[in-house]
């Protein structure tokens, strides 16, 4: 199973992880770490998120930590829509997505 990153999704990743590195080196791995161990998960549990409300879309949250990833799985991959903060408004997915 392959794991890929829409472009927002790279970036939602980059901004949290630098944002987050600014005020704790510490803080920033180890909220990279259990990301990491999320999306390790998924490539064995490709349906182990939640369906959202678009029905191909679904989200899983990352444990011991306030985030949320959002993807797609098919047979081969698994495509990272968006990693955001649990406490932000789900609206943000692309239409395509």
């Amino acid at each position: 199973m392959r794991l890929r990153y829409t472009t927002p999704a790279a970036r939602d990743l980059d901004q949290l992880l630098d944002y987050l590195y600014q005020r704790s080196e510490q803080g920033a791995r180890s909220v990279r770490a259990s990301i990491e161990a999320t999306l390790s998960v998924l490539v064995q549990y490709p349906l182990a998120g939640r369906l959202t409300n678009r029905p191909i879309i679904r989200r899983i949250a990352v444990s011991s930590y306030p985030y949320v990833i959002f993807y797609r799985a098919s047979k081969d991959e698994i495509i990272i829509h968006a990693v955001r903060h649990a406490a932000r408004r789900p609206a943000f997915l692309p239409s395509g997505a």
